[in-house]
């Protein structure tokens, strides 16, 4: 996933710089800001700014608050690069709740592996748990926020297992965890395989997922999730259900009731230009439309094309 790093500046002067130190590291794009372009940055919510202080004519203080006070920018990580070192300025720059303070002359090595390190930290915490790896509901919000500000056509596919409380009653949550996991890899490795750029997945928590890609054509990439969940789940389950089809629960009642193999469900989102205007209006949509999808026997999809 593509780490985009605003360096704010009104003089191109940083720019050029970082570019040249991160030639080798494709997944990192910079973006030079004037800082009377800051309102409109902001809304495309960056993984990182840098400021340079010395090339701005704004106070760096209230250029700091402003991000700070910006409702999708709170966690968003801010290095303020100055050549005015007084420990009291630096002080007052900290209190905003900026990350680093870098004096000039920069090292270049040292400032190569704090953007590098931050990034990593931002991106660990950010996930929803170690089990998948994938982005939470943080980053999740704020790619929507971000692919609606764009004004450009994509498509949210959300993803979610069918009858997977009864695999775990039957199986067991370390049983469970695997199909979590093998779920995840299914999304990510046809998300990637399809030749998609600028896509995205994440773990919405428990058996949801959500896979954003460009676009509003993904009938195929649904196919080719559910081919291969479907052609590979079997290997977590035992030959004798394999053989019957469904697998056997006990109710509260003591009650046994049989319930269909594990399967997916996923229902898209068709968000073309200017259809949605928050991200709460497609996740409405999605609830919808995933309820068909989980209407039908075995593993399905449906796709909400409505203007």
């Amino acid at each position: 996933m593509v780490q985009e790093i605003y360096i704010i500046d009104d003089d191109d002067s940083s720019i050029v710089i970082f570019r040249e130190l991160f030639r080798n590291d494709p997944e990192y794009k910079f973006i030079s800001v004037k800082t009377g372009q800051i309102d409109i940055a902001l809304k495309n919510i960056p993984s990182l700014i840098v400021i340079n202080e010395d090339a701005i004519d704004r106070d760096v203080i209230d250029l700091c608050r402003k991000i700070r006070k910006d409702e999708d920018n709170t966690i968003t990580p801010v290095i303020v690069v100055s050549s005015k070192t007084s420990r009291e300025h630096r002080v007052r720059i900290l209190r905003e709740s900026v990350e680093y303070f870098i004096k000039k002359p920069v090292d270049e090595q040292y400032l190569y592996y704090t953007v590098k390190n931050l990034n990593r930290l931002l991106s660990s915490n950010r996930r929803v748990s170690p089990l998948t790896g994938l982005p939470g509901n943080v980053q999740i919000h704020a790619e929507l926020k971000k692919r609606i500000g764009r004004g450009e056509p994509f498509s949210v596919l959300y993803i979610d297992l069918d009858n997977f409380k009864a695999y775990n009653d039957v199986y067991g949550f370390l049983k469970g965890d695997q199909i979590i996991e093998f779920t995840a890899d299914t999304i990510v490795n046809s998300v990637h395989s399809d030749e998609l750029d600028n896509t995205f997945v994440g773990h919405i928590g428990g058996d949801d997922f959500v896979a954003i890609v460009p676009g509003v054509n993904c009938e195929k990439l649904c196919q080719n999730i559910i081919f291969q969940f479907d052609t590979n789940v079997l290997r977590y389950f035992t030959d004798d259900d394999i053989e019957k089809g469904y697998i056997e629960v006990a109710n509260r009642k003591g009650i046994i009731e049989q319930f269909p193999l594990t399967s997916v469900s996923i229902g898209v989102v068709v968000a073309d230009v200017g259809r949605f205007h928050n991200i709460l209006e497609i996740s409405d949509i999605g609830a919808q439309v995933k309820h068909a999808a989980k209407s039908v026997m075995g593993s399905s999809y449906a796709i909400d094309r409505r203007k």
